[in-house]
């Protein structure tokens, strides 16, 4: 492991080979709300960040909002030859 944290800092940095081998932990540390930045070179390169502000859809809240036309499943006049 690579710790180029600076004094008053709370970021770790990981080098891309240790970070590959220990991802599982990098993830769970970053969930936790640990600042995690993957660095090749001693130079920082990426940033692990939970993602935030998605919602779960609920099945059917759409109901009513859409329609298909009558003839959706016909087959065009014009594709008869393919069918």
């Amino acid at each position: 492991m690579t710790n180029m944290a600076r004094r008053g800092s709370s970021t770790r940095h990981y080098n891309v080979a240790d970070a590959k081998a220990r991802l599982s932990d990098l993830v769970r540390k970053a969930l936790l709300g640990e600042d995690v930045v993957i660095a090749k070179d001693n130079k920082p390169l990426v940033r692990l960040v939970p993602l935030t502000g998605g919602h779960t859809r609920a099945p059917g809240s759409a109901k009513g909002q859409l329609t298909m036309a009558p003839d959706f499943d016909r087959t065009p006049d014009d594709f008869a030859g393919y069918v």
